[in-house]
């Protein structure tokens, strides 16, 4: 399953001479200069389309394990180690990246207790890595899985570590959520505190009610998830994201996503019965399912990329991230308050970027999102999203990094966008460059 090794020909003099007038004009900032000699400062790291710099955060791979049903699917017997230590593995191969050379893991996981702590550093041993390399857990509900990738990129960017892998694994087959240990009294005295225990199928509702998401509209949008979903399938597009995983002794490895439904259209989902009021619109089809899986990316500077000799084809280039606070009740809007952000940071507008990958937690509030956004539909998901593919909570982050960065690599996109709305009245966002495969 190696990735193909190809060198990217970014130009290492461009690289020399952007280091060399970065020195000098820390030299003149150091000495009073009122302006530093020589060509004008380069673009900050965080901007889309800075020239080539060593403190990039290259990612140079990005791989997902196929996603299962919750409880009845593929991986329903299947530990959460066995599913991370198998992602873990193969990034690390494609990578190129010696496993001493990882300075720090960091794994996303909501469900597992104490955020999987335990259970990812059992999994990392288990992958092969030297008991050197440290390894951590972090607990962001849905956006879990793209906050590890996060906390290993503003590692690296600030000089902690060179190289890391910020991953995120999932079995709701083995584990379930359990309700917080908190004083209820003084929870119900506050009415925020008590608006960030709603529960996310109501929350979804609220969403549809505010702001008129009908039920038409939310089982199409559904539909053209499962259609999408369906088509990349059939079509091989996911071949290049998904290890397959051996889910016991003597079983044959699992290498496709079993939530992915044929055939499923609006006429079908308009049949579905209301899954959380009697009245409401969200169903078990308009709605993401509860899923088993795991995926890893791999995060490198560029001057560590060049010092190691590493010919691994570069993905992506990490741009800007956001995070954002909304109100509890409707917290499936965060995406909609967490991307123009991170866009504004990144210098770029929604129309420049190729392909956002917005979590489907629900219709209701991707469609909400998608239009609020005022995104061209086409541009978002086009591979399908967590309705059809399913939403293993502290996976789902990471696996939306490995689809968006195979994406944009296969149709020569520029840009991309990872977001989704997360419990308790959040929302993130992240921004992601291609390389210049043109340079």
């Amino acid at each position: 399953m190696a990735e193909s090794r190809v060198v990217l020909t970014e130009g290492a003099e461009a690289l020399r001479a952007h280091a060399a007038a970065s020195r000098v004009e820390a030299l003149a900032r150091h000495l009073g200069s009122a302006a530093a000699p020589g060509p004008s400062r380069a673009k900050s790291t965080t901007q889309a389309g800075a020239p080539p710099s060593f403190d990039d955060v290259l990612i140079i791979a990005a791989v997902r394990t196929p996603i299962g049903k919750a409880r009845r699917g593929a991986f329903k017997d299947t530990t959460p180690d066995v599913l991370l230590a198998t992602v873990l593995k193969e990034a690390q191969s494609r990578s190129g990246v010696p496993m001493h050379a990882i300075g720090d893991i960091c794994v996303g996981n909501v469900q597992h207790p104490g955020a999987g702590a335990d259970m990812s550093r059992l999994a990392q041993l288990q992958a092969g890595f030297p008991a050197s390399v440290p390894i951590h857990a972090v607990n962001r509900q849905c956006s879990s899985g793209l906050q590890a990738v996060m906390h290993v990129a503003n590692a690296i960017r600030s000089g902690d570590i060179d190289a890391g892998i910020g991953a995120g694994v999932e079995s709701m087959s083995q584990t379930k959520q359990e309700a917080p240990v908190v004083d209820w009294g003084a929870v119900g005295e506050c009415a925020l505190a008590t608006a960030a225990t709603t529960a996310m199928g109501t929350t979804s509702e609220t969403v549809a009610e505010r702001y008129g998401i009908s039920r038409e509209k939310q089982d199409a949008y559904a539909a053209e998830s499962q259609r999408r979903a369906a088509a990349a399938r059939r079509a091989g597009l996911f071949k290049d994201e998904i290890v397959p995983v051996v889910p016991a002794e003597g079983e044959e490895p699992v290498d496709k996503d079993d939530g992915i439904r044929e055939g499923t259209t609006a006429e079908g989902l308009a049949r579905l019965r209301p899954a959380f009021k009697e009245d409401g619109t969200t169903t078990a089809g308009n709605s993401s399912q509860v899923s088993d899986g795991a995926a890893a990316v791999v995060l490198i500077r560029r001057d560590a990329y060049h010092r190691l000799g590493l010919r691994t084809e570069v993905l992506g280039i990490v741009r800007t991230f956001c995070v954002v606070g909304v109100a509890p009740d409707e917290m499936g809007v965060g995406p909609a308050y967490a991307v123009p952000p991170a866009l504004s940071r990144a210098g770029l507008t929604k129309d420049e970027v190729d392909v956002y990958e917005i979590n489907e937690a629900f219709a209701s509030q991707y469609a909400y999102c998608v239009e609020a956004l005022g995104l061209d539909p086409a541009k978002v998901n086009p591979l399908g999203g967590a309705i059809a593919l399913g939403h293993p909570l502290g996976c789902t982050g990471a696996r939306q990094v490995a689809t968006l960065l195979h994406q944009l690599k296969r149709t020569g996109g520029r840009y991309g966008v990872v977001s989704m709305c997360i419990g308790t009245g959040m929302g993130a966002a992240a921004v992601f460059e291609a390389p210049r495969r043109d340079a």
